[in-house]
C-alpha cells in the first residue's frame, strides 16, 4: 500500500501575527449610560397616585409626615392632615420612606 501524500494544514506565521495584533472586541469601551433614568419621577408619580403616606427626614434631623401632592425639578408639595401643607426643597431632604404607622 502506498501512503497517501498528506499535507498538514496549519496557519502560517503571518496569519498568527495578524490575529494577535488585531483589535479585540472585548477591549471596546462600554456605551455611556443615559444621563437620566426617570426612576425618581416614576417613584414620585407612583406615590402620588396611591396617596402613600410618607416620612421625610430633613438634613437638620427634623421629621415630617405627609402625602406628595405634586413635584417638580426642585421641590415637593406635601399635604398634611392636621398641619399646614408644605413646599419642601429637594436639597433639604436627607431621605424619605413610606410611613408604616398610618397604613
Amino acid at each position: 500500500m502506498e501512503s497517501a501524500n498528506r499535507k498538514l494544514i496549519r496557519p502560517s506565521f503571518t496569519e498568527i501575527k495578524e490575529q494577535l495584533n488585531a483589535p479585540r472586541r472585548s477591549n471596546q469601551k462600554k456605551p455611556v449610560p443615559p444621563d437620566q433614568t426617570n426612576a425618581e419621577n416614576f417613584y414620585y408619580v407612583k406615590q402620588m397616585q396611591s396617596k402613600t403616606p410618607m416620612v421625610f427626614v430633613l438634613r437638620d434631623g427634623e421629621t415630617l409626615r405627609g402625602v406628595i401632592e405634586w413635584y417638580d425639578k426642585t421641590c415637593l408639595k406635601i399635604n398634611r392632615d392636621s398641619e399646614p401643607n408644605l413646599l419642601l426643597y429637594k436639597p433639604n431632604i436627607k431621605y424619605m420612606y413610606k410611613d408604616d404607622q398610618q397604613a
